[in-house]
């Protein structure tokens, strides 16, 4: 049984990040992981989106309302892009599986 494991380190500040990486501060760590498959675009989607926009504890409620409804766009065309770039990809690997006349495994990939 194939087990995957995503280990996210956050430090609040990504400039500091391979400073980090070197001298061993950590901030909050989260750990998620699969059985026999990665993590799926819904994930990867939600972990972009947490780090490209933060609601304020602090802010007034109609500002967080605001905000949380901007995070949740930003969340849905982060999603949808990663989608296409796996559609981008395979098509690539189809075609290169082609090339090199892989047809059956360039038909498995279609089929996934």
């Amino acid at each position: 049984m194939a087990s995957y494991v995503v280990i996210l380190i956050e430090t609040g500040n990504t400039g500091r990040w391979l400073r980090n990486m070197f001298f061993g501060e950590v901030g909050a760590v989260s750990v998620a992981t699969t059985v026999n498959k990665g993590h799926d675009p819904e994930f990867w989607a939600e972990q972009a989106t947490n780090r490209i926009v933060s609601v304020g504890g602090n802010c007034h409620p109609v500002i967080a309302e605001q905000a949380e409804a901007f995070k949740e766009i930003v969340e849905t065309l982060v999603c949808f892009y990663i989608k296409e770039a796996i559609k981008s990809d395979r098509t690539t690997l189809i075609g290169e599986l082609e090339k090199q006349g892989q047809s059956e495994m360039a038909n498995i990939i279609r089929r996934l």
